[in-house]
């Protein structure tokens, strides 16, 4: 669907609606697009208990070469 600018803004709840329904929505200035209007796309959150496991699975076969934390900070401030 196409709408004008003027329409989107006096119309923009009614707009809303239909994108909340799956609808694109294109805003056009004087027939020239200029916007969309897009349903959002639900982003599934990570189970933080797995990416803490992946984690220490990660570091358990990974090292820093005997290197400790405060050393590389220190060798970074240099």
């Amino acid at each position: 669907m196409e709408v004008g600018a003027y329409e989107a803004k006096t119309h923009l709840p009614r707009l809303l609606e239909r994108v909340q329904q799956g609808e694109r929505v294109t805003i056009t200035k004087h027939g020239v697009p200029v916007a969309m209007l897009v349903p959002v796309v639900p982003v599934d959150k990570p189970d933080i208990h797995a990416v803490i496991d992946e984690l220490k699975a990660f570091a358990t076969g990974h090292s820093a070469g005997g290197t400790t934390l405060r050393e590389m900070i220190e060798e970074g401030r240099r």
